[in-house]
């Protein structure tokens, strides 16, 4: 199954008409994207990109032999352009199957949002998931009751041959709306509809984040890709070696963005358990409001444990952790092992956290889950009065040292903007 990508962009485009925002001015060459739209094997096209038949020429390809064009989601705007010989384009109703006559089989998904999701089984039995934008599956999303009744198109009829609910293996592609659903994409993972093999592309790209290297590394974390409109892939073939890092640290100063950097990257991924070092703090209103905050920003499905025990999570299987922050952890840590006194930290404190941070960084270096920790960047600022405050930023920045040698992504985080070091 061959799969073109004529527009790869949000429905109104990239850069947006008459939006004089930064983002839109930089959307330019490959960045500059027009309306999703999927040509399948030159027989079947989900939704129109203005110009479809211009966009398929560009693309070295030809609308004059599809015999079906689908709709996912509701158009806003003038009238969708229509070339003449295309067949009219249509909305299958939920949980109805198609079977064209060129072999392929299209089954309408049930959506969280207004409008409809697409699952493209091949003639070669290759699959592909395609969903519109702002929209994650509902319930089930591999495989879905038939619908009873007529099927509608060019060289369509209904299908009943699957009346079958449940995960039946991962898709070869899925195409959705990465940026604005990740947690579509984390419900795909937990359900098994999404692994490791799986060529996950997204669309539907608008100019929420900024285009080019931002946009890619954004992708990235995801496991996931944007590629160029016109892009022609074959299903099922290799996406190229992944880039998806077991351990990352973010580091940056006070209100730098670093926790929000963190959860971003760990968005689109199912059951994250976020490790809250700072615990509670029933006399500090100041503080409950900051944790109030950070609670209300992460996904509902995420778990939340307050410990500085790092260790036993580290060595366990499980789901990806979330650390926030080792700034925290240090500050519990060398309350424990009395290193605020110098007479206690010379007789022992420091051998004693030397031995903690030892463990916490070869945890971290044979640890089986995906890792993202938080750390401040204290190195940078005023020198402080008291021996003790220089002891823990100098500790400090040994602990974000031997840290980040275990990570294959390092981020520093200035104004909100993460900046790779690694």
């Amino acid at each position: 199954m061959e799969l073109t990508l004529l527009g790869t962009g949000a429905p109104a485009g990239l850069p947006e008409p008459d939006c004089p925002c930064a983002r839109c001015a930089a959307a330019s060459g490959p960045e500059a994207r027009a309306a999703t739209s999927l040509l399948v094997d030159g027989t079947l096209l989900l939704d129109l990109t203005p110009g479809p038949a211009l966009a398929a020429a560009r693309a070295g390809q030809s609308l004059g032999g599809v015999r079906q064009v689908l709709l996912s989601h509701p158009h806003d705007g003038p009238a969708l352009e229509v070339p003449a010989g295309l067949p009219s384009p249509v909305r299958v109703p939920d949980r109805q199957e198609l079977a064209l006559i060129s072999g392929h089989r299209v089954r309408a998904l049930a959506l969280d949002a207004p409008g409809t999701g697409y699952r493209v089984t091949g003639p070669d039995g290759r699959r592909l998931l395609y969903l519109p934008p702002g929209a994650a599956p509902a319930g089930t999303p591999l495989s879905t009751p038939v619908g009873t009744g007529p099927a509608t198109g060019s060289g369509a009829g209904p299908h009943t041959d699957e009346p079958r609910d449940g995960v039946d293996g991962p898709y070869d592609v899925v195409v959705l709306d990465v940026l604005g659903r990740p947690d579509a994409l984390a419900r795909l993972r937990e359900v098994g509809a999404v692994a490791a093999t799986t060529d996950v592309l997204a669309v539907h790209i608008g100019h929420d984040v900024p285009p080019g290297p931002e946009l890619h590394r954004r992708l990235a974390a995801a496991g996931a890709r944007a590629v160029p409109d016109g892009t022609t892939l074959t299903v099922g073939a290799p996406a190229g070696p992944g880039t998806l890092p077991r351990r990352t640290l973010v580091l940056g100063g006070a209100r730098s963005g670093k926790s929000l950097e963190a959860e971003r990257r760990l968005a689109a991924f199912p059951g994250v358990v976020y490790v809250a070092t700072g615990g509670s703090r029933d006399d500090d209103p100041d503080w409950g409001a900051r944790v109030a905050e950070h609670r209300e920003r992460r996904p509902a499905t995420w778990r939340t444990e307050e410990t500085c025990d790092l260790v036993p999570l580290l060595d366990s299987d499980g789901p990806p952790l979330l650390i926030d922050c080792l700034s925290l952890w240090l500050t519990r840590t060398m309350d424990e092992v009395e290193a605020w006194d110098d007479t206690l930290w010379e007789r022992g404190g420091a051998t004693a956290l030397a031995e903690r941070v030892s463990a916490l960084v070869a945890a971290l270096r044979r640890t089986p889950r995906h890792v993202v920790a938080v750390s401040n960047e204290v190195g940078s600022g005023v020198v402080p009065a008291t021996p003790a405050g220089r002891r823990f930023r100098d500790e400090l920045g040994r602990l974000n040292s031997r840290f980040a040698d275990e990570c294959e992504h390092v981020l520093l985080t200035v104004a909100g903007v993460a900046l790779p070091l690694r």
